[in-house]
């Protein structure tokens, strides 16, 4: 079930709650993407200051987290990466936060936007931590209605931004019966970990993370019909007509 994007790509935006999200779940993807020429934006809705950290001052969590995010970027073909900086642990799918995450998708224009799922994963817990959640709900709020409503948030009118129509949403997290889309990353595993060990204070820890993330995308293949060996990063692409 590997299947393209409903639509024709030259721009995709990928929205995540926080530093390192990208790269858990859709860095494969991203990868394969910047090497087929599509252009991917990263807008990140908070610093990731809540993370637990050992001998780092608290008030330099955020810029390290931010700094990690960029390199694991960098080492998938992503320049561009916003940070909307809302508090870590406290987000919530206010009207703020659809405003804010409409701006961007008026500012880059995308044909796809990638988010979490606003839905609980039961079967896989972690993913669904309450910031995923809040995001990915104002996040499909920003994709519609927001952002092609040139009357929700009229600010946006008078900062210039109008109206954008995004053709294609894909969810990452989603519990496994919404699954529709499965790609196949095999060629892009390494540039994956690449970006999950820019993020240095999440991952260098965990000296498994190469077998783990391997025996996970090899289910996630299985799963979803690609042969065996391959890779996959799995999604729930809505339609957004």
């Amino acid at each position: 079930m590997t299947t393209p994007p409903d639509v024709d790509v030259e721009r995709a935006l990928v929205v995540t709650a926080h530093p390192d999200d990208v790269d858990f779940g859709t860095a494969g993807t991203v990868s394969a993407w910047t090497g087929a020429g599509i252009a991917v934006t990263y807008c990140v809705c908070t610093a990731g200051d809540s993370g637990a950290f050992e001998g780092v001052p608290r008030g330099e969590v955020a810029r390290l987290r931010q700094d990690e995010q960029r390199a694991a970027a960098a080492a998938v073909g992503v320049s561009d990466v916003r940070f909307l900086d809302h508090r870590d642990g406290r987000v919530v799918a206010d009207l703020g936060l659809r405003r804010d995450i409409a701006r961007v998708i008026r500012q880059v224009r995308p044909q796809l936007v990638v988010s979490h799922s606003p839905e609980i994963a039961w079967e896989h817990l972690v993913v669904s931590h309450p910031d995923h959640r809040a995001v990915g709900e104002a996040a499909l709020a920003a994709v519609y209605p927001d952002a092609r409503n040139e009357y929700a948030h009229p600010e946006l009118l008078d900062e210039g931004l109008a109206p954008w129509t995004v053709p294609a949403l894909w969810l990452s997290g989603s519990p496994e019966q919404r699954i529709n889309r499965a790609v196949d990353i095999t060629d892009h595993f390494e540039a994956k970990l690449a970006a999950l060990a820019a993020h240095r204070s999440q991952t260098a820890h965990l000296d498994d993370l190469r077998d783990t993330m391997r025996q996970h995308l090899e289910r996630n293949a299985q799963r979803h019909g690609l042969a065996a060996g391959r890779l996959a990063e799995v999604f729930h692409a809505v339609d957004t007509s």
